[in-house]
């Protein structure tokens, strides 16, 4: 494995792509230019419940980080391997079978060195913030719910059972997210060939699996992939990126991924550089 530099677009249309619970859940945004934000968390998230619904949890391919997960019985059960019982690093031997278990630590990396300690891994794939390609325009929505949750409530209300929300969304927003595969940390960890072409399929697939009304309508529109023939690579992963150019075809409000055009410069790549679209 070599060198990978991507960009990954997506998009939402009539939802909160990811809330802000420092702000009333709002959609994140730049506070100054007004551009809409996606942590690296949120879309990592999306990856592990991916892996997790289509592995099932299959040996090597399990989640460390997932729902009501206890981590340090996890970190503590590794130590119970025979390999890491036998071992004078314990540390060492016990971090070699939490990357062997678990499809989430030898991506994205994990601190382990709670319980009985299986040290930190550096996970070969790293993301940044996904940042709209325009600056969005958050919506409030009241609704109403038909029914209380208890009998006091329903006596206070004299038998209304209304109640009023707040819902907020995003009429359309176009974001863009880079990202960054190192095949010397891939090396250290584990990481296939196998668990890289999983990752694609993650990135391709995952909003379809994790649907939800806060959220709207969420789609993977591009995966641009810049593949280098050596380890170290062969140009400035910035200089890649700038080669992609995402545009509007118009001065009115965006509403559809068909509002812009994106483009990739193929000209003159440096030597050593290819560029794949995978979706």
């Amino acid at each position: 494995m070599n060198r990978i530099d991507f960009v990954y677009i997506f998009d939402v249309q009539d939802g909160n792509p990811n809330g802000d619970p420092d702000a009333g859940n709002l959609p994140r945004v730049d506070a100054e230019t007004g551009m809409g934000l996606v942590t690296d968390v949120c879309l990592k998230r999306k990856v592990r419940n991916y892996v997790q619904v289509a592995k099932e949890c299959a040996a090597g391919y399990d989640i460390f980080i997932k729902e009501k997960a206890v981590l340090n019985t996890l970190i503590d059960k590794a130590h119970e391997d025979e390999s890491v019982k036998e071992a004078k690093d314990k540390t060492s031997a016990a971090r070699d079978v939490m990357c062997k278990s678990y499809y989430d630590i030898r991506t994205f990396g994990a601190v382990m060195s709670t319980g009985k300690n299986a040290g930190q891994v550096r996970g070969p794939i790293q993301m940044t913030f996904a940042r709209s390609v325009d600056s969005i325009a958050t919506a409030e929505h009241s609704i109403t719910r038909m029914a209380v949750a208890t009998e006091k409530e329903a006596e206070k209300q004299g038998g209304d059972n209304r109640t009023m929300g707040r819902k907020a969304t995003v009429p359309y927003g176009l974001y863009v997210c880079h990202g960054f595969v190192s095949a010397n940390l891939a090396k250290q960890t584990g990481f296939s060939e196998e668990d890289l072409e999983l990752f694609w399929e993650a990135l391709k697939n995952m909003f379809d699996i994790d649907r939800s009304a806060a959220r709207g309508l969420m789609s993977a529109q591009k995966l641009i992939v810049f593949k280098h023939d050596s380890v170290l690579g062969n140009a400035p992963a910035n200089k890649l990126f700038d080669r992609v150019k995402v545009e509007k075809k118009s001065e009115d409000a965006p509403r559809s991924f068909g509002d812009y055009e994106v483009t990739i410069n193929r000209d003159n790549l440096p030597a050593g550089v290819t560029v794949e679209e995978l979706i």
